[in-house]
């Protein structure tokens, strides 16, 4: 059996880089890796909570806008946090264009609310927390938005080969990529036995460092047992 390897730590300094960058002295690293996850849960909950009493508010005042809000998982892609000295810099990738347009919106600036939430969160000494979005221009070439898309199908019940097809042809056609890999785990359909199913379209060098290889690994709970979700997407060569 062939060892296996993370394809974003085996491309750490070529094509990729951590999602958190700062320094600390071995006693506090701990320390600071329970920090990044409180940023990045209060964040995640705090945009799933405003969400839900966006599209409440919409549907009790009759306003049909709320159906171009996407569901809360497909929202946020991924969470960068840079710490200096004196300051720690969020910067949230989202695919939901409107988020920060509508994010300022009302009495109150929700991200300055935001980052009073974030705050509380954790105890920082003498840093001031900024935190800035960034759109992203082609969300289906963002392996955590095409699996979330790929959990909310299943959860609809849509046969999982569908799903499987539909969510290629999105980045092939929409993204550009140049080749996706999708796998699926687990008691597919509510069968008794467990099994791997998998797609591939177009070219997925894994074993090639100066390769762009995005990879997520994601879980989805359903009603007869969790199911496993693994993407690769090939973006090019650098």
């Amino acid at each position: 059996m062939g060892q296996k390897i993370n394809p974003l730590g085996f491309r750490l300094g070529t094509t990729q880089r951590h999602h958190s960058l700062w320094f600390a002295e071995p006693k506090n690293y701990s320390k600071g890796l329970q920090e990044d996850q409180k940023i990045r849960d209060c964040i995640k909950n705090y945009v799933r909570d405003w969400t839900k009493n966006y599209v409440r508010d919409c549907i009790k005042n009759n306003v049909k806008r709320y159906s171009q809000i996407p569901s809360d998982e497909e929202i946020i892609s991924r969470i960068e946090i840079q710490k200096s000295i004196d300051l720690i810099k969020v910067v949230i990738y989202t695919s939901f264009p409107d988020l920060p347009k509508l994010l300022r919106k009302g009495k109150q600036q929700r991200i300055k609310e935001l980052q009073t939430n974030v705050a509380k969160g954790f105890h920082a000494v003498n840093q001031k927390l900024n935190i800035a979005i960034t759109i992203i221009a082609k969300p289906y070439g963002q392996p955590t938005i095409l699996a979330e898309y790929i959990a909310q199908q299943l959860k609809e019940r849509v046969p999982f080969r569908k799903v499987m097809q539909k969510a290629s042809e999105l980045a092939i056609a929409k993204a550009n990529t140049k080749g996706i890999q999708i796998q699926i785990a687990g008691r597919m359909e509510g069968k008794e036995i467990a099994r791997v199913e998998w797609i591939r379209e177009g070219r997925v060098p894994l074993q090639t460092i100066r390769a762009k290889i995005d990879y997520c690994s994601y879980t989805v709970r359903m009603v007869y047992g969790v199911l496993g979700i693994k993407i690769w997407i090939f973006a090019g060569e650098e």
